[in-house]
């Protein structure tokens, strides 16, 4: 089991997707404990990243099409809450 803490915005830390099959404890700031199962980190990670690409007008890969500039194309900290593991 991997354990996670919720920092003091409402983010963990999370670089990449985690196997679908792992349990994973989020601690909350609230000092509340969640199970999440791999899966659904996962999906809630892929939200925040199609949120965060969209918000900085770019496609799916994570490329933007317009003039050429370094532009960060993934995110390290995931927004998450109590009641999201379901």
């Amino acid at each position: 089991m991997i354990s996670l803490q919720q920092d003091t915005q409402g983010f963990i830390r999370m670089k990449r997707h985690f196997p679908a099959s792992v349990s994973v404890a989020v601690t909350f700031n609230d000092g509340t404990q969640e199970i999440f199962s791999g899966q659904r980190l996962n999906e809630i990670y892929d939200q925040a990243l199609a949120a965060y690409r969209a918000g900085n007008h770019l496609d799916a890969k994570g490329y933007e099409r317009g003039p050429k500039k370094k532009v960060q194309q993934a995110i390290e900290f995931v927004p998450v809450q109590p009641g999201m593991a379901n």
